[in-house]
Order: C-alpha cells, then structure tokens, then sequence
C-alpha cells in the first residue's frame, strides 16, 4: 500500500502557502504518516505557523535546499523516505521578472536533484525496482501558466502545448519535462498536478487577494494591473490539497492533472468583491475615514510585462478518474478567507 502506517514521505517547500495546508491535511488524512519537510526558509516561509505543526509528533522540519544533493541524499537514507510530495518552488510572477536566475536554480535544478536523488534510492535500474519500494512515488506540483494565454473562450486541458511566457512560467515548464522524462525514460513512478490560482487563509502578502484585503485595510490605494480584466480561475487552498492527495493515492503512474476551481473572475471583480466584503465587516472603519465603500481604493497601475490575458483549467479528468470535486465556489471560499483575515490582524 502507498500509504502504510510509519512510512515516511518528504513534502518540499512545505513552510509555503500551499504546503502548509497540504502537511495538515495529510497530517489529519494519515496521522501515523511521519513528515519531513524540507524547507529553505525563505522570505515566502511562514515560520510561525510551520511551529504550530510542531504539535504533530511525526513531523520534523529539516532546513535545507532542494539543491543540495549530498543533504538530499542523505536524508532519503536517513528516514527512508517512500514518498514525495514537491512543492518547493519559486514562485512570484514579479520577482521572476526582476531575478529569473533564482527561477531557474531552484525550480529546474533542484527539482532534477530530487529526481536523481528519488530514482536512484528506489529503483537499481529503469523499469526495476528495489523489493519494497514499487510503490513509492514521486508527485510534482506544477502551475497552469505552463500553458500560456487563453483567448476568451476555451480551457487548458492535459494535453494543451506548453507556452510560458514568463521566466516562473517557463522555470515550472522545465521542471515539467524532466518529470516527464523521468517517467518515460526510466518508468519511475511520477505523478504531476496543474493548478490554477490559489488562495485562502495564511497565503504570502505578495500575492494578489492578500495584498487587496491588506491595502484596503490600511486605507491605502489597491493596486490593479492594466484595466483589470486579466482572468484566473480560483481554486480554495483547502481543495487543491485533497485533489493532490487523491492524485497521490489513486493517479496512473506518468499522467497529470488539472486541479481548478471552475471560478473565473477578472482581478477587477476580485478587488470588487473583498472591498464590499469589508464595507459589511469592517464599517466602522469607513465611517472615520469619510467614505462610503473600499471600492474607491481601488487604482489601476501600469501593467507587468508579459502579463498573461487568461488562465482556466478544464479539470474533467481529476473528476472523472479520481472523484475529486471542490467542496468551495469562489464567493463561499473568499469569504472564508477575508474572514480570516480579519481574525488574525498581523496578516
């Protein structure tokens, strides 16, 4: 069974967004499940809120780079591990702009260390396994902006071309390929996930929804890119992690899917709809301020280049082959999130 009581899996990046929620649900989903997470720790790590899952007595958190194949190495050795959830990733479409060096180190190079690393401790040859590890099995998270642009109409499916246009975009496309490769050349046990936007309680500030119920907050003008038209489907944070554990658990070794939330919405009606959000709970800030709505916070600035028009994913697949299905729409989750938001005042 892939998922035996006392065996140990390695989740990557697993301080970020995503993986913190992912190692509590997998921590709830098989609490004799022991967890290494391997974390860099960088800016986009949520120390604190990786220390509350201290409280789980068969997770460790080991500080370290994905690029460090002897550390990689050794931790594969060390506890055994049977398992591998990579999220590890840089990841910020801006700062790609700014640094794709970075983009390029980690997110190809270092998912190629995991790679190699995997293989060789599962596997003495291609196609062969070493007794004991036929099941262990390595799953990659990837990103719809692999796929590039939409039009107006129609959605990304698995097998839609790659188009990055972005160094992040073009870095996860990379990494991609060797996943891929990694399948067809040697038959190892590779799963990949696409997902669309995320979002959800404890999400970096960088990002675009926090970033809105932040400025609004302050009272300060809410930046909007362009003319705020650019589409993204939303996917609940909370859903996104059981759609890759059922990939995990039950996806056909060397296929990917896509994970979406089926919520298209322009950033002008996300910004739209967190600021009437606010005007319900948070009135009394208005008042003192002499305004009657957060929406007049919201300012257009000049567009980022390479600035995709729209993404959607067609997840049929993942529904029809594993059963999964988003237990939020967009207007139940957002709520959820602004609310947490608010609870927690230092976010």
């Amino acid at each position: 069974m892939r998922n035996e009581p006392g065996q140990t899996v390695l989740v990557t990046g697993g301080a970020g967004f995503i993986g913190l929620h992912f190692i509590q649900h997998l921590m709830e989903t098989y609490p004799e499940m022991n967890v290494i997470n391997l974390d860099k720790m960088t800016y986009a790590a949520d120390r604190a809120a990786e220390r509350k899952l201290r409280r789980f007595g068969n997770y460790r958190l080991i500080e370290g780079d994905i690029r460090d194949r002897a550390l990689v190495e050794k931790l594969f050795k060390d506890e055994d591990i049977r398992g591998v959830f990579h999220f590890a990733a840089e990841s910020h479409v801006d700062r790609s702009i700014t640094g794709p060096g970075l983009f390029i180190e980690t997110n190809i190079n270092g998912t190629f260390t995991l790679l190699e690393t995997a293989m060789r401790y599962w596997m003495p040859a291609p196609g062969k396994w070493y007794p004991g590890y036929e099941e262990a099995r390595f799953l990659h998270v990837s990103t719809d902006e692999v796929y590039g642009t939409l039009g107006k109409t129609g959605l990304f499916s698995e097998t839609s071309p790659y188009a990055p246009n972005s160094p992040y975009s073009a870095s996860k496309a990379s990494a991609d390929m060797l996943v891929r490769s990694y399948y067809h050349t040697y038959g190892m046990n590779t799963v990949m996930t696409h997902c669309s936007n995320n979002y959800g309680p404890n999400q970096h500030s960088e990002k675009l929804i926090p970033t809105i119920i932040r400025k609004a907050r302050a009272l300060e003008p809410i930046p909007i890119y362009g003319d705020g038209q650019n589409i993204r489907d939303w996917l609940y944070v909370k859903d996104h992690c059981q759609g890759i554990m059922l990939a995990y658990e039950k996806g056909h070794a060397g296929e990917s899917y896509n994970i979406g939330g089926n919520n298209e919405r322009t950033n002008l009606y996300i910004a739209e709809t967190i600021c009437k959000l606010l005007d319900e709970l948070l009135p009394e800030q208005l008042g003192s301020a002499g305004m009657d709505s957060y929406t007049s916070l919201i300012t257009f600035v000049d567009d980022r280049p390479g600035h995709d028009r729209r993404y959607a994913v067609d997840a049929s697949k993942i529904r029809r082959e594993l059963g999964w299905q988003p237990q939020e729409n967009f207007e139940t989750g957002i709520k959820k999130t602004v609310e947490w938001y608010i609870r927690h005042e230092n976010n």
